[in-house]
């Protein structure tokens, strides 16, 4: 018995590449199987979609995924080191890969009025050829299942019991059932391909009873990804815990723990803390709740260097190397240390440093498609608002971490190069916007003739043309450490998201400098619409008191009595403050309005309640606030604490109308 099979306790160890998001080379994860096994994980989940060739479905694989040949190359790779594979097979929800395919696109659950299949959505449990497919591509896929497993994915399934055929059953046996039987049905395949069959576990929060209609030899993973104490919580349901694991032991099912090891969405950088904090918890509550296994699971890495997910892979390993190392502090330099060699302590260090700066939520995300939403008078909002000065110390702090790349392992100093970029275009945009409402309080000042005024606005606007000529070393400095983080481990003929990103906003930087121009010669430009705000804007703070899946949307009321969208947002946070029932979160919104009189309305869609304050319309020099604007005004219901959620993204759960006109 060697060293580390007597360390090796249960739960099951194992560790997960998300490649659906883009394929990483196959010699880059090569060169990392024998350093897992080394750190003592058991079997690797590889979610696939459509990155890998089924050859008995040739038109669903993407350009650039794995050939039949390579992923047998990779499975036989950590075979060799003593890891077990178990692909992920979407199989109900995060079936797009399947519908964008024209001649699967009929297995939709989505219709058009016509009953013709939209383009998006889920497959159809109940189609005709849903079963023909799946079978197809298990059996392409059974030969790489070295764990004797497959995942079936079906998590995240909210369009089930969207179509006629399903409407009917579900009315005649219920949605459990209808869920179940198709479990059932795909349990039915794998086994027929001698495969024991896996599922994410999150839809049986809204159906449990499901879970007694299983099959007995299913494993289930449950997933959560923020710090708890005692039980995981529901996201949908205002982050209730939930006791899936004891619905399970009752009826014989086993079941893995995930935590995440890496970032949400468009943030660069994990929060390094909280992502080892969840991952403590998932460990501690497999070993309380006797879960078959610990799967450390990893998620939309694309923008991302994914060698920052290894280190957190390598640090969660002291939960059975090192035992006695629980700090997550220790844990990150010791997996810093496995990853980078002697750098790894510093390193740590430094990703904890950033961590108190994190680039999260959707708040913090709407920069990334337009600069037109971040202008604001924070005078004009109630306490919790952003200023200036938090922005100006976020980017001083960002900008000294990153000084410190050339020393530190390159993934990790090309990505705080990143980072600090979204910092300064962070105040760069914000300040833009401020200089429009300095030019505007100029060309309305009282006691000067135009001659006077125009002037000092076209100075103010002089001055936010300097700041764009400065900002342009930034975003070309960038766009180095946007390829330096993709080209780690990825086709460098490709272009990742965070290098799609940098070429929008270089466009929207020309359009804003094209601009400036023109007002440097007509200063009373600043008076309409620009690149960086509207003609006014309506701004206020959105409360998010009691978290759930809330949208934030402002629409617009046109002449004929319709209301169009001009702005949405969702309030999710994606940080362990707001992962709670109650959270204190203040977040100001700010939308571009094309008039003064314009009639429009606040309103919340999705699960839950926020509240709203400060409502003002504003452009810059005068202020128009609706009666009670400064009272907060709850909108929305309570989120459920149970059952299947009805998510209708397209109606308004509630909100507060505002006209101007007589303000």
């Amino acid at each position: 018995m060697t060293k580390k099979d007597h360390i090796r306790p249960r739960p099951v160890r194992a560790f997960q590449w998300d490649l659906a998001r883009q394929v990483e080379r196959l010699d880059f994860l090569l060169k990392w199987l024998p350093r897992y096994a080394d750190w003592g994980y058991e079997e690797l989940y590889l979610h696939l979609e459509d990155a890998v060739e089924f050859p008995t479905l040739p038109g669903v694989a993407r350009r650039g995924a794995y050939s039949q040949k390579q992923f047998a190359r990779l499975v036989d790779a950590a075979t060799r080191v003593g890891i077990r594979v178990v692909p992920i097979v979407n199989l109900l929800g995060h079936t797009q890969y399947l519908i964008k395919t024209p001649e699967l696109r009929d297995l939709n659950e989505l219709r058009a009025p016509d009953g013709s299949p939209l383009e998006r959505g889920q497959i159809c449990p109940l189609h005709p050829r849903t079963l023909e497919v799946a079978e197809k591509l298990l059996r392409d896929i059974a030969p790489f299942c070295t764990a004797g497993l497959v995942h079936t994915g079906l998590d995240e399934s909210f369009h089930i019991g969207k179509c006629p055929r399903c409407r009917e059953e579900i009315a005649r046996v219920g949605l459990d059932a209808h869920f179940a039987g198709h479990v059932s049905r795909l349990h039915a395949l794998t086994s027929k391909l001698g495969l024991r069959m896996a599922l994410w576990a999150d839809m049986f929060y809204y159906i449990p009873e499901a879970i007694a209609q299983l099959p007995r030899d299913v494993i289930a993973f449950e997933w959560y990804y923020y710090p708890f104490t005692r039980r995981p919580r529901v996201e949908l349901f205002n982050f209730a815990e939930a006791d899936l694991a004891a619905r399970f032991k009752q009826h014989d099912i086993a079941f893995y723990g995930c935590p995440m090891n890496g970032a949400f969405r468009w943030e660069p950088l994990p929060s390094f803390s909280e992502r080892l904090e969840n991952i403590k918890s998932w460990w501690r509550y497999a070993h309380h709740t006797g879960a078959a296994g610990f799967l450390v699971s990893s998620w939309e890495p694309n923008r991302l260097a994914i060698e920052l997910t290894t280190a957190i892979d390598a640090a969660a390993a002291c939960l059975w190397l090192e035992p006695h190392i629980t700090e997550p502090s220790q844990m990150l330099a010791r997996g810093f240390e496995r990853v980078f060699g002697r750098t790894g302590k510093s390193a740590a260090r430094t990703c904890l440093a950033a961590d108190k700066f994190p680039f999260s939520g959707y708040p913090r995300w709407q920069i990334n498609d337009r600069w037109d939403v971040l202008a604001t008078d924070s005078t004009l909002l109630t306490a919790g608002g952003a200023r200036a000065a938090t922005y100006a110390r976020e980017e001083s702090a960002l900008r000294a971490l990153a000084k410190s790349a050339a020393v530190l392992p390159p993934a990790l100093g090309a990505s705080l190069q990143f980072r600090h970029y979204l910092a300064q275009r962070d105040r760069f945009v914000r300040a833009a916007a401020q200089a429009i409402f300095l030019a505007r309080h100029h060309l309305a000042g009282n006691g000067f003739d135009m001659a006077h005024r125009r002037p000092l606005a076209a100075k103010a606007l002089a001055q936010a043309g300097r700041e764009a000529t400065q900002l342009e070393p930034a975003l070309k400095k960038a766009l180095r450490a946007a390829r330096t983080m993709w080209r780690r481990s990825r086709d460098p003929k490709q272009h990742g998201p965070n290098e799609e990103m940098l070429t929008r906003d270089a466009q929207r930087l020309r359009a804003w400098r094209a601009w400036l121009r023109r007002a440097q010669k007509k200063p009373t430009l600043a008076n309409g619409a620009t690149p960086v705000c509207g003609r006014w804007q309506l701004q206020f703070a959105v409360h998010n008191f009691a978290p759930a899946l809330q949208k934030i949307v402002v629409e617009q009321q046109g002449p004929d009595g319709s209301w169009a969208e001009l702005h949405s947002v969702f309030t999710i946070e994606f940080k362990a403050a707001a992962a709670q029932p109650h959270s204190k979160i203040v977040r100001e919104i700010s939308v571009p309005v094309d008039a003064s009189d314009a009639r429009l309305r606040i309103a919340v869609r999705g699960l839950g309640q926020v509240a709203v304050s400060g409502i003002t319309l504003t452009d810059g020099v005068t202020a128009r606030s609706p009666a009670g604007s400064r009272e907060k005004i709850v909108l929305g219901l309570p989120a459920p604490r149970n059952g299947f959620p009805a998510i209708n993204w397209g109606h308004n759960a509630g909100e507060v109308e505002m006209d101007f006109s007589h303000v």
